[in-house]
């Protein structure tokens, strides 16, 4: 941890906040994130050591608290009081992320995995039809991926490897044309006319699929601010 010497409550709140990781490791629980590997695969590139690391110091400072489920050996991650507290930060940061910082994206620089990840969390579950909906996602330039989206309503799985069923759907394109249908800058109907998205499957399921995916909660809360520039 950072150490500034400094009373002012900016610096004493940055020492615990502005560390590296921790924002996000923030925003997945409250997102709730509880188990390790789910907190991991919220922030796909941190290393396992130091995620560990950070929840410990996290705990020491009374942000996070560690705890067992009855009946279950292994542990489990929530946030304190003083962790909940939090949360507007996060959404502020998050507001200003979206209207200041989320314009420029470029391929190179987006994981796949987070993307993955996060879109899972943002399908909206209530349009979703009573039968199970496979979705498989390859991008472009990351050929050796491959992710299985199992959408069987009130449940969202996200599958890295073959879970077996039949695939409804199959979805390409770049990793940063879906992460601008996910941020609400662009819809999936200009993703596929414009090429950088293309979906394969039974025409009901290819019409239904821009109804599936959410959009970020930022893009609710981010404002107008970001047309002023």
């Amino acid at each position: 941890m950072t150490l500034y010497g400094q009373f002012c409550p900016v610096a004493l709140g940055a020492e615990i906040f502005a560390e590296r990781w921790t924002p996000l490791i923030l925003r997945e629980l409250l997102l709730g994130g509880r188990g390790f590997s789910d907190i991991h695969r919220g922030v796909p590139r941190i290393s396992k050591n130091l995620l560990t690391q950070r929840l410990q110091s996290l705990c020491r400072s009374g942000i996070v608290e560690r705890f067992q489920q009855d009946g279950e050996r292994k542990h489990f991650y929530r946030l304190t009081i003083a962790g909940r507290a939090l949360g507007p930060v996060i959404d502020a940061l998050g507001t200003w992320g979206y209207n200041w910082a989320s314009k420029d994206l470029e391929d190179e620089s987006l994981d796949p995995d987070f993307l993955m990840w996060a879109l899972r969390r943002m399908v909206r579950v209530d349009t979703l039809p009573d039968e199970r909906i496979v979705v498989t996602f390859r991008f472009r330039k990351h050929e050796d991926r491959l992710y299985w989206l199992v959408l069987r309503r009130p449940e969202v799985d996200l599958c890295l490897d073959d879970p077996g069923y039949e695939v409804s759907l199959e979805v390409e394109g770049t990793v940063v044309a879906l992460a601008r249908v996910c941020l609400g800058h662009m819809d999936l109907l200009h993703a596929l006319k414009a090429g950088e998205i293309e979906v394969h499957g039974a025409p009901r399921y290819r019409s239904a699929l821009s109804n599936w995916l959410g959009v970020t909660r930022f893009a609710a809360l981010g404002g107008n601010a970001a047309h002023a520039r």
